[in-house]
C-alpha cells in the first residue's frame, strides 16, 4: 500500500509539471501540511520545476531531501524576469520557507523617517512601520544621521510636535503655536499659517537629500535665490544663500570617488560553505552617499549569481533606488531593464568594488567578533585550530605553557612558568622556580634547569603534558629547553618553539631559518600574551627576591638580631618599611622586649643618618 501510495503522489506531481506554462514567473513547493518550503523564479517555469526531478540535474542532498517532502507545487506567472525577482524576493520575506536563503541584517541601524501625515514629522527611529511612511538609511553611524538631521533643521522650517495635524482640528483651532514657531524653525501649520501643498514642498526637498541628490537642490535654491533678488527681496536671497553655503560644506565632506559617476550602485560579493555577505554602495554626483551589507544564509548551496540577484532585488526596493548603472563583481541572473551591468576591471570604477569588498569583509569580521564574545568556546577553538594550521602542530593546543628568565647579574635567578588553558590563562596553575644549579648569568642553564624540574614533576606524578610550549629567547634558549627534554625521554611528546624578542621570529627545534608571522595575526598575539604574561610574573617574583634579599643583609647588621629573628620578622611585616612602621607592642609580640629595643635603637640611628645626609 504504501508503494501504491508513493506512487499516486508522484504522478500527482508529473501532472502538476505538465500543466505549467513556458512563461517567466514564480512557483512555491509545499510540503503535506500545507506549509511553503520553497519558492523561486523561472524564466521558464515548467523547464525549471522539471530540472528538480531530474536526478542528474543536481548532487546536493539538501535538494534531494526537499525533493521529497514536495507535496504540492504552486506557480505566479508574471510579465518579466524582473517581476519574477522581485515577487519571489516578497514571497520569502512574507513565508521565510526552509530551504530559501535567509536574508539577515542587522536590524538595530537607525534610519530617518518621513511619517505619513498630513503634514509630515521628520525624525531617527529604528523601528520600521509599513504604514506608508518613507524611511532613509540605514546608517552605519549614529553620528552620521545626527549631522545630516542638524543640516536639515537649519535648512527648512518643519514642525517637530506630535500634534495630530488633521486639517479637522487645525479647522477648529484645536492647536496653538509654540516656542519653535516665535524662534523660526516652524511656520505654524497648526494655526493655518503655513499650509500642506507650501509643506510638501519642503519636504520633497528634504526627501532629495537624504536621496543624496545635493546638486538637485543646490540649483534650486540658487534658481530662488536668483528670482529672489530681482524682486529686491534681499533678506529672503541672502536666507538661501547661506542655505546654499551649509549644503555645499556638507557635500564637500562625502566621500568623493570621481566626479563623473552620477546615480550608480555597486554590489560586492564575499561567499563562503554557508553565508554570503554582499555590500551595496550608492554613488550619486561622485560621492558616496549610501552603505549597508546584507547576510545572506545558505540553504540549498546556491551560485553566487542567484545570491547577487536576491540582493540586488532586496536593496534596490528597500532604497527605493533607479539607478541605471550597477557595478559588480559578476553577472547576476537576472537583467533588469533599462539597467547597465558593469565587470569592472580597472579604474575608479573597480576601486570602487574594491571598497565595496573591503567593506563586506568587515562587516563579517565585526559578525564573528559579536559572535564571538557571546560564545567565548568557538572563539578559543578557533583561535586554536589557526595556531595548529600556522606553528604546523599535530594536536589543537588546549594546553599551553610560557618559560621566562630573571636575573640581576647572574643573581636571585628565577624561572616563570605560566600556563594557558583554551588560549586563556589558567593562573593558577603558574608556577616560579628559584635557580638552585647554576652560577652567574647563564640563562641557558637557568632555561634548562627550570623545564626540567617542570616536566620531572609533571611526569612523575603522570599529570597531562601540554601540547605545545613556548620558550622566551632564540635559539639558544630554545636548544637549552631542548636538552632538557632530552634528558627526561619527553622529545617529540610536545611541540616546542622559542620567541625572539628582537623581530618576534619563531624558531623550532633543529631549524636555523626562523619563521616570520604576520604582525597583525592572531597566532602571534597570542603567543606574546604568553611570553608577556611570562615575563610579568618573573619579573615580580624576581623583585620580591631581591627585595627580600637586599632586607636579609640590612638586618643581618644589626647586632643581637640572628637568621631566626630575621625570618620571623618578615612573615609578619613582609618589608623593611613594615619593619620600622610598626609600634613597640607589635614588634615584642614578635621578638620580645630585648630585641625590640634593638631594632627601634637601630632604626632611631637609620633615621639621624638620612636626616644628616639630607642636610
Amino acid at each position: 500500500m504504501p508503494g501504491k501510495k508513493a506512487h499516486t503522489h508522484w504522478e500527482k506531481l508529473e501532472a502538476l509539471i505538465l500543466t505549467l506554462p513556458d512563461k517567466p514567473g514564480v512557483y512555491q513547493f509545499y510540503d503535506d501540511r500545507e506549509r511553503v518550503i520553497y519558492v523561486g523564479k523561472a524564466k521558464n517555469l515548467k523547464k525549471r520545476v522539471s530540472s528538480y526531478f531530474n536526478r542528474d540535474s543536481h548532487e546536493s542532498g539538501r535538494v534531494r531531501l526537499m525533493v521529497r517532502r514536495i507535496a504540492d507545487i504552486r506557480h505566479i506567472v508574471v510579465d518579466t524576469e524582473l517581476d519574477a525577482l522581485l515577487l519571489e524576493n516578497n514571497l520569502i520575506k512574507k513565508y521565510q520557507p526552509r530551504y530559501n536563503v535567509l536574508l539577515k541584517d542587522d536590524k538595530t541601524f537607525p534610519w530617518i523617517c518621513i511619517k505619513n501625515e498630513d503634514f509630515p514629522r521628520i525624525f531617527p527611529t529604528r523601528n520600521l512601520v509599513k504604514d506608508g511612511s518613507k524611511y532613509f538609511g540605514p546608517y552605519a553611524s549614529v553620528r552620521m544621521m545626527n549631522a545630516l538631521l542638524d543640516l536639515i533643521r537649519q535648512l527648512f522650517q518643519y514642525r517637530t510636535c506630535n500634534l495630530k495635524l488633521t486639517p479637522e482640528n487645525i479647522a477648529a483651532g484645536k492647536f496653538k503655536v509654540c516656542l519653535q514657531y516665535h524662534i523660526r524653525n516652524c511656520k505654524g501649520p497648526c494655526e493655518g499659517l503655513q499650509d500642506a501643498a507650501d509643506y510638501q514642498e519642503t519636504i520633497a526637498q528634504v526627501e532629495q537629500i537624504l536621496k543624496g541628490n545635493l546638486g538637485m537642490v543646490v540649483t534650486e535654491m540658487k534658481r530662488l535665490m536668483k528670482v529672489y533678488a530681482a524682486e529686491h527681496a534681499f533678506e529672503r536671497a541672502a536666507m538661501i544663500k547661506e542655505k546654499v553655503q551649509l549644503l555645499e560644506k556638507f557635500q564637500s565632506k562625502s566621500t568623493v570617488v570621481n566626479p563623473s559617476l552620477s546615480n550608480v550602485e555597486v554590489y560586492s560579493l564575499i561567499s563562503e560553505p554557508k553565508q554570503a555577505y554582499v555590500n551595496y554602495l550608492r554613488v550619486v554626483n561622485g560621492a558616496i552617499v549610501q552603505s549597508h551589507t546584507l547576510e545572506l544564509q545558505k540553504r540549498l548551496e546556491e551560485a553566487d549569481a542567484a545570491l547577487l540577484d536576491m540582493a540586488i532585488a532586496e536593496l534596490r526596493q528597500r532604497f527605493q533606488s533607479e539607478a541605471r548603472e550597477i557595478i559588480l563583481p559578476l553577472r547576476p541572473d537576472t537583467s533588469i531593464p533599462g539597467v547597465r551591468y558593469v565587470i569592472p576591471q580597472r579604474g575608479d570604477k573597480k576601486k570602487l568594488l574594491e571598497l565595496s569588498e573591503r567593506n563586506a569583509k568587515y562587516y563579517r569580521m565585526e559578525r564573528l567578533k559579536r559572535q564571538e564574545l557571546t560564545d567565548p568556546a568557538r572563539h578559543a577553538r578557533r583561535l586554536m585550530k589557526q595556531m595548529q594550521k600556522d606553528l604546523h602542530l599535530a594536536e589543537l593546543p588546549e594546553h599551553m605553557e610560557c618559560f621566562d628568565i630573571s636575573n640581576t647579574q647572574g643573581n636571585y635567578s628565577v624561572a616563570a612558568m605560566v600556563v594557558f588553558r583554551d588560549v586563556r590563562p589558567s593562573k593558577k596553575e603558574y608556577r616560579h622556580y628559584n635557580i638552585r644549579t647554576v652560577e652567574g648569568p647563564d640563562d641557558y642553564a637557568s632555561m634548562q634547569e627550570a623545564v626540567y624540574r617542570r616536566y620531572k614533576r609533571l611526569s612523575e606524578e603522570g599529570q597531562p603534558l601540554p601540547r605545545l610550549v613556548v620558550v622566551d629567547g632564540g635559539k639558544g634558549q630554545l636548544g637549552a629547553a631542548v636538552k632538557a627534554l632530552e634528558r627526561l625521554g619527553l622529545r617529540g611528546e610536545m611541540a616546542i618553539i622559542g620567541i625572539a624578542k628582537r623581530l618576534e621570529e619563531i624558531y623550532f627545534p633543529g631549524d636555523s631559518i626562523p619563521l616570520y608571522i604576520d604582525k597583525t595575526s592572531e597566532t602571534l598575539k597570542v603567543i606574546q600574551h604568553m611570553r608577556d604574561e611570562a615575563h610579568r610574573f618573573g619579573i615580580n617574583h624576581h623583585r620580591l627576591r631581591r627585595e627580600k634579599g637586599s632586607l636579609k643583609s640590612q638586618l643581618t647588621e644589626i647586632r643581637g638580631i640572628g637568621p631566626v629573628t630575621i625570618q620571623a620578622l618578615l612573615r609578619r611585616f613582609r618589608s623593611l618599611e613594615g619593619i620600622r612602621k610598626a609600634g613597640r607592642e607589635e614588634l615584642e609580640e614578635v621578638v620580645g622586649p630585648a630585641k625590640t629595643t634593638i631594632l627601634l635603637n637601630y632604626f632611631i640611628y637609620l633615621r639621624q643618618n638620612e636626616e644628616k645626609t639630607q642636610t
